[in-house]
């Protein structure tokens, strides 16, 4: 990847009703399609995928994705009940990292990787407010491979937002969005190709 390919042009969304407390910023071709593509592949083949299992309503149950968390040391991270291993920076990864800081301005120590294998694998609401992610985190989440619906709710109120993500956009959470906002990858009918996410995350280390 080289920098001199990236797209700086962004559009910024104000999340309705939250007098643009909450902003998203959308940068829909920050990876070109090759680029896209290469890495893509790349992190199919090369990451140690695996299916954590988290607690719920008491039982332990396997999450519908893969998924895979990379790291500088000490960012350790975990969620409803499970811990996922640290595996360390690789050189595309952290080439994607450099350029994702410099759009989003804000410094990431530490990415997870999901994978959803087909239309049946999703995420399901919630939001990235874990206490090691500090009281307004800004996540900033690159897709590749299949486009997959992006949904957005308020945790009071009835607005809702939707983006469709495409591959090699760049979607940047910033603000009190993780505070007010859930947020969801559904589950889709049909053929749907596979997707990696990669979401980029400051976790903060005492």
């Amino acid at each position: 990847m080289t920098s001199d390919l990236f797209s700086s042009s962004a559009q910024t969304i104000a999340l309705p009703g939250t007098n643009e407390q909450c902003t998203l910023h959308y940068f829909p071709y920050f990876l070109t399609a090759t680029e896209s593509d290469q890495l893509f592949a790349q992190l199919l083949e090369n990451t140690p995928w695996q299916q954590s299992r988290i607690r719920i309503a008491g039982r332990t149950l396997p999450i519908p994705r893969l998924n895979a968390w990379y790291g500088d040391s000490g960012a350790n991270y975990g969620y409803s009940g499970t811990r996922l291993p640290l595996n360390n920076w690789t050189p595309e990864l952290m080439q994607l990292r450099q350029r994702v800081e410099a759009a989003a301005n804000h410094h990431f120590n530490s990415a997870l990787l999901n994978l959803y294998r087909d239309g049946n694998d999703s995420v399901a609401w919630h939001s990235d407010d874990e206490p090691e992610l500090g009281l307004e985190p800004v996540i900033a989440s690159v897709s590749l491979g299949a486009e997959r619906r992006f949904q957005l709710k308020q945790k009071q109120g009835k607005e809702r937002f939707e983006l469709q993500l495409s591959s090699g956009a760049l979607l940047v959470m910033a603000g009190a969005t993780q505070i007010l906002w859930q947020h969801q990858v559904p589950k889709e009918r049909g053929a749907v190709r596979q997707r990696v996410n990669i979401t980029f995350r400051e976790v903060l280390q005492g």
